[in-house]
């Protein structure tokens, strides 16, 4: 790479590059961009059904097909990232993108603001209810799917780049790197969850928008002062990666110490990518169930609060706040969970990470299972509580059942998210080749976020 670019994993440690020291600026990193990505995910279906005026039905079709988009489009951003533009400049990339499509949701929600008070019923002071235009709506889906372009590029590069930090001698610290990763990236959907959507709901949806770009300045900014920090995997030319995993082979296993464990899966050299993506599949077939369960997060959970009554003292809670209860288990959990529990169970194991990735992948599908369990309990006292009070067909009525109730779900979602979410991808991150790390995380983001 060019001068003052980040050196190849093979660069010597005792340059300065690499370790913890890099990987704190990729860790910021993902803290700001939870903001301003989820400043919009988040709340997303409110904005359709909202200011749009978009039945529920066809708000939550669009806000679903958006988010199909985002779950594929970390594949595309991770083959480009490792076939031609190298992590560093990937993440660089997804800097622009996130500017360029956070300033376009800007000016569209100006001008849709502007339409509607330009619009009135028989010269009324009340606005009146009006599709929006073929052009503003056009407009309005590029910016958003430009956004999502932006993610792709984002969270598989930026995670692994951050976990390229560390050589094969510190598997522990690389372990400990996706936990803390995801210690600061909650505490940007808390702030997304509860700041932002309180000002998109409250203050409006312009200076939400304005907020959100506002904090992609930030990102751009603290990746690039890290540059020289950096040490990055050079891309490799997309017609050698054949070559490239016909030489890697899980059967060349090492046995497993205090600092290295064996990879989990074997393929044969003459299998190449296709022998090691086969291998895989079974683990991300069986993630499918996991991630339809998370989905509810931002469909089904943020429409049951909708209805319920958000009264706390004189502010009315954005039903979209409470997924801040998911970023605040993350926030209790993942440092007990990394310097208690992990220290404790790696005296009984005698595994760098306590527990092998597939050990906590499954713990965290079994505490999924409770979560919609609970789910399903809170959803019959809803109806329960809706049909009592003659509700049933009056969604625009909010009823006599507090939001809380809806608390322990998501609690339950959060600590099935900190076992499987974060050992899926530290899991597809160690069983792929040392060039193919974007890939392989974005394989299992594929499956979840």
């Amino acid at each position: 790479m060019e001068s003052g670019g980040p050196l190849p994993c093979s660069a010597n440690p005792r340059d300065g590059r690499g370790g913890w020291r890099a990987s704190l600026f990729i860790i910021v990193v993902g803290f700001v961009e939870r903001i301003g990505f989820i400043g919009v995910e988040g709340n997303l279906i409110t904005y359709l059904s909202g200011p749009l005026g978009m039945s529920t039905a066809a708000a939550a079709a669009g806000a679903n097909a958006w988010s199909g988009t985002v779950l594929v489009l970390p594949l595309v951003g991770a083959l480009a990232a490792d076939s031609r533009l190298g992590r560093y400049r990937a993440v660089l990339l997804a800097g622009v993108l996130y500017l360029l499509s956070l300033g376009m949701l800007t000016v569209s929600s100006m001008l849709q603001t502007s339409q509607s008070h330009h619009r009135s019923c028989h010269g009324a002071a009340t606005a009146c209810s009006s599709a929006p235009s073929p052009a503003w709506l056009a407009f309005f889906y590029a910016a958003l799917y430009l956004l999502a372009l932006a993610q792709g590029f984002h969270k598989p590069c930026s995670e692994a780049m951050g976990a390229d930090q560390f050589d094969a001698t510190a598997r522990a610290s690389r372990s400990s790197y996706f936990n803390w990763f995801h210690f600061s990236i909650s505490w940007g959907y808390a702030i997304a969850a509860t700041a932002v959507t309180y000002v998109q709901e409250n203050i409006g949806w312009t200076v939400g928008f304005a907020a959100c770009w506002a904090v992609m300045l930030v990102y751009l900014a603290v990746f690039l002062l890290g540059t020289r920090t950096y040490r990055a995997e050079q891309p490799v030319d997309g017609s050698s990666l054949a070559r490239l995993t016909e030489e890697f082979t899980f059967s060349q296993k090492v046995v497993a110490t205090d600092t290295d464990t064996q990879r989990l899966l074997v393929a044969e050299p003459e299998e190449g990518t296709e022998g090691f993506l086969a291998r895989l599949l079974p683990i991300w077939l069986s993630s499918l169930v996991f991630a339809a369960a998370m989905a509810q997060v931002t469909t089904l959970f943020t429409k049951q609060g909708s209805t319920m009554d958000r009264r706390i003292g004189g502010l009315v809670v954005p039903p979209a706040a409470l997924q801040s209860f998911i970023s605040i288990t993350y926030i209790t959990l993942v440092p007990v969970y990394d310097r208690a529990l992990v220290p404790l169970v790696r005296r009984l194991t005698g595994h760098p990470a306590g527990i092998t990735t597939l050990q906590r992948i499954g713990a965290g599908m079994a505490m999924s299972c409770v979560a919609m369990a609970a789910a399903a309990l809170v959803e019959a006292k809803r109806l329960s509580t809706a049909k009592n009070a003659g509700l049933l067909d009056r969604p625009d009525v909010a009823l006599p059942m507090s939001l809380w109730w809806l608390v322990p779900q998501y609690v339950l979602v959060g600590l099935a998210e900190v076992f499987t979410c974060i050992g899926l991808e530290e899991f597809f991150y160690d069983q792929v080749p040392d060039a193919l790390r974007s890939v392989g995380l974005a394989l299992s983001l594929s499956i979840l976020c």
